[in-house]
């Protein structure tokens, strides 16, 4: 089952608590893009927007850590009514034992590479991983287009989590919408996350719905 996990880095923040009812009514989870200038080039949020959110959301809270020294945060982010963590391959020392940790604050635990790290790096830390994220676009700048290699990458990385035997999400972010979303579906993609799509659309309903194959 395809899940939609809008991205409140989109939404409209004067008016925050109508777009969060939009996720609690319509789609699966909500997805927070936390970025802190240095791994990547933006900055987003942090923890007062995520705790106010928490208040209010009904989905799961699914962050993804565009940041350095995650393992510094994960406890404080989990506090903060995080259902889910991922962070970047290349931002931790040892993947491994942060995945581990995170799973252990009873948070699932993701793992997230950029277009340009072969989807082979994350073969070795499949088994401690919830789900995985692959970016569709690079991490932290707006405006990209989507890079249609990603659909034989999450058949790759499909592929492996099954010859694991795992059962493992993947999930995509960047350049998700309504005329890509069954294609992904095909590929393997089982969580798509979708801000302008979503939240600058006319009808935000009627996109969740046409995401859904």
């Amino acid at each position: 089952m395809i899940q939609i996990a809008p991205s409140i880095l989109s939404a409209d923040f004067l008016n925050l608590e109508k777009d969060v009812d939009l996720v609690n009514k319509y789609a699966d989870i909500l997805h927070f893009d936390v970025m802190d200038g240095v791994f990547v080039p933006n900055i987003s949020f942090g923890f007062p927007v995520i705790e106010a959110v928490a208040r209010k959301a009904e989905k799961p809270m699914d962050v993804h850590l565009m940041i350095v020294n995650p393992e510094k945060y994960v406890d404080r982010f989990a506090q903060a009514g995080a259902s889910m963590i991922s962070f970047h391959l290349n931002a931790s020392d040892d993947p491994g034992a942060l995945l581990r940790h995170i799973r252990s604050l009873g948070v699932k635990a993701g793992l997230v590479i950029n277009p340009d790290i072969p989807v082979e790096h994350l073969f070795p830390y499949l088994v401690d991983a919830d789900y995985v994220l692959l970016m569709s676009v690079f991490a932290g700048f707006g405006g990209q287009k989507f890079i249609e290699a990603t659909y034989d990458r999450i058949r790759t990385l499909k592929a492996e989590i099954e010859r694991q035997g795992l059962v493992i999400p993947i999930e995509i972010d960047g350049g998700v919408s309504a005329s890509n979303a069954a294609a992904l579906a095909d590929a393997g993609a089982e969580i798509l996350v979708a801000g302008s799509a979503v939240f600058k659309a006319a009808d935000p309903e009627a996109v969740i719905r046409a995401m859904r194959p």
